[in-house]
């Protein structure tokens, strides 16, 4: 079972990506904002992906993933970004995402977009 940190300060967002990734079978943990996730990081085995949100009050996305990049056990866990910023704007502020979700979004490719980065973030036979 893969285990899925979901960060974002909207908890209805958090809500229904816990339900949804719940009923696709992975184990979810949560957080309201960066430093809240770095906690859980500390506190829980090491997560398979990370979906986290951008903007987010006390230690935003872009700020958490440094962090996390300075870690040597957490620099390499994948991470989804997601905002309603444009894509574009993001990534020319944040490197090393795996992928990037536009707010609001499509259920249904968020699915498909887990699936895919974590099969890509497998180990090779």
């Amino acid at each position: 079972m893969t285990t899925i940190l979901v960060v974002d300060d909207e908890f209805a967002i958090v809500d229904l990506l816990e339900m949804v990734l719940v009923d696709e079978g992975h184990h979810v943990l949560t957080a309201a904002n960066g430093r809240q996730a770095l906690e859980r990081l500390a506190e829980h085995p090491r997560p398979d992906l990370i979906i986290l949100d951008y903007m987010m009050p006390i230690l935003n996305g872009a700020s958490m993933l440094q962090a996390m990049r300075d870690i040597e056990t957490q620099c390499d866990i994948p991470c989804i970004m997601m905002s309603s910023m444009p894509e574009q704007n993001v990534r020319q502020r944040v490197s090393g995402l795996a992928a990037f979700i536009r707010k609001p979004f499509d259920l249904v490719e968020v699915i498909k977009l887990v699936a895919s980065v974590l099969s890509a973030s497998q180990p090779s036979p």
